[in-house]
């Protein structure tokens, strides 16, 4: 067993942040997945929403946000994230992330506009923003000799007192961790414990997400004990590339923000069809666009809809969007003179771990922040780029707390049972669950929802956690099954949640609730007891 100030369970912009913040004055165990850089903060394209312009207001991206939140987001929380979003982008500058210059602005940074938006406030570095920030932490946490790595790493389920002999007041007190390499499982203690282990893409069959975000911190907190609220609400991204032989590649929003024009098929007339559902036209917010892609597609058998970028110089596109250009000519399509072939696809978790403003959990010593928890910034639907600067506001909020909260005493805790044997059948009975987990629920809780597609799809789910739960109580755990448990709890919480929702707001679409009610109210999921 190994015991440390702070356990950091996942590797993003939020878990990266915050040891960095922490380590000054903690021990801080930082626990990844695969490796530093494979996270979905590494993947995002567009930017960070951040008042920045003298133009702008911090008002007006309040109330942006408030508009695309349908209602729901929590107006505490909103303000606190918009009002410190300055300051998140001047930590980031300092730290020397690239952001993309611009001489001709009073900031020297250039700021692009994306939906949903009334200003350019968003600031990036070129299309890839995500992967340059995440770049910059990995060097200063790989150098920082009180942050201790733990790369190829899994975490298996939290510890609290209920795992102790004798039992006392209910605290979080570390986790057990996966070693995938050595294929053991090892004891993390901590004083505290942060979840920042993502969102659940994973769950649908189509995502933008990359294949770690499995709900994992979702799932790990809701059976250690704590509320999750807003499941119902997945974001779906409207634009990712279409292609046959290429794994799901997300073509950001800011190439809408920069005059890109959605299109039928050519066979279909080219027609620009945004302006037929909705005034904003490409700007609307990501749900309106997602359901009229869907709404096009379905109507017409189409397998694909078309971002049209030939009215912008090549010039313009490779500086704007290199690793689109780049990755398009790769699979044959040059943008400059081809719309890209694009389909909707699971993006972001709008929901999770209920926190408050310091990023506290139900459960005393659990922190979540990032995708995972379920801050109130967000509502029934995200708007761009603010997912980034929640990661940056939230983790620094959370190490204000647990640095005003001295260490204590390590406990001493109970090893793995590493007993159970192993299964030859795990391997296909895995896969085969994986398969049909993620077909049904983009068949059944997708884009738009019906109360027999949702009932299907409990069903469905109830014979899957029967299934899992007999494996994982029975035979030696292994990567896959770990995330698959989580998956399918994950999609379980979805489900109820969005049976529990009787209209239509935000993310969530029902066709037998299409109105939306006067009163705006979360859906809370309590935690399992006994």
């Amino acid at each position: 067993m190994s015991h440390f100030d702070v356990l950091i369970i996942g590797s993003g912009l939020a878990g990266q942040s915050l040891a960095l913040r922490l380590a000054q004055t903690r021990r801080v165990a930082l626990v990844s997945k695969r490796t530093l850089a494979d996270s979905a903060s590494a993947w995002a394209q567009g930017g960070i929403a951040a008042v920045l312009d003298p133009h702008d207001t911090v008002q007006a991206h309040i109330d942006d946000t408030l508009i695309a939140g349908a209602g729901l987001c929590d107006a505490d929380a909103t303000r606190f994230v918009v009002e410190n979003s300055k300051a998140a982008i001047e930590w980031l500058i300092e730290l020397g992330v690239p952001f993309t210059p611009d001489n001709e602005t009073d900031l020297g940074f250039h700021l692009t506009r994306e939906g949903g938006h009334s200003q350019r406030r968003i600031i990036h570095a070129a299309d890839a923003t995500g992967a340059a920030v995440q770049a910059t932490l990995i060097d200063k946490v790989r150098q920082h000799p009180n942050i201790t790595v733990y790369e190829k790493h899994i975490a298996v389920d939290l510890i609290n007192h209920a795992h102790i002999k004798g039992g006392g007041q209910q605290r979080c007190l570390g986790a057990y961790v996966l070693d995938i390499e050595r294929d053991e499982v090892v004891t993390l203690g901590a004083t505290h414990t942060v979840l920042s282990t993502g969102g659940a893409g994973k769950v649908y069959l189509y995502t933008s997400n990359p294949d770690t975000a499995t709900g994992d911190g979702i799932a790990m907190a809701w059976r250690a004990g704590c509320r999750v609220a807003n499941m119902e609400f997945i974001q779906f991204h409207p634009t990712c590339l279409y292609h046959p032989h290429a794994k799901s590649f997300l073509i950001t929003e800011a190439m809408r923000g920069e005059g890109g024009i959605l299109r039928l098929p050519a066979e279909c007339g080219g027609h620009r069809f945004m302006p037929d559902h909705d005034e904003r036209a490409e700007l609307a917010p990501r749900d309106v666009v997602a359901r009229a892609i869907d709404f096009e597609m379905k109507k017409r058998g189409l397998d694909c809809v078309f971002l049209d970028m030939t009215h912008k110089s090549e010039d313009f596109l490779k500086e704007h969007f290199p690793t689109i250009h780049a990755r398009c000519l790769e699979l044959g399509i040059d943008i400059a003179k081809q719309p890209i072939p694009v389909v909707p696809a699971a993006h972001y978790t709008c929901g999770g771990v209920v926190t408050d403003l310091s990023g506290r959990t139900d459960l005393p010593g659990l922190y979540a922040v990032g995708e995972t928890s379920y801050t109130g910034l967000h509502g029934a639907n995200r708007l761009a780029s603010n997912s980034l600067l929640e990661c940056l506001v939230f983790s620094a909020a959370a190490a204000d707390h647990i640095l005003s909260h001295p260490s204590t005493i390590a406990v001493s805790l109970p090893a793995w049972d590493e007993s159970r044997v192993t299964d030859a059948d795990e391997a296909i009975v895995i896969s085969h669950n994986w398969d049909e987990l993620r077909r049904f629920m983009w068949d059944y809780v997708g884009i738009v929802r019906t109360n027999k597609r949702l009932e299907r799809a409990q069903h469905r789910i109830r014979l899957l956690e029967k299934e899992i739960d007999e494996y994982y109580a029975n035979f030696r755990i292994s990567n896959d099954l770990i995330e698959l448990r989580n998956l399918v709890l994950t999609a379980h919480l979805i489900i109820r949640s969005a049976l529990r929702r009787h209209e239509s707001r935000g993310l969530h679409y029902s066709l037998d609730y299409p109105d939306t009610l006067p009163r705006a109210m979360e859906t809370v999921i309590p935690p399992r007891r006994g």
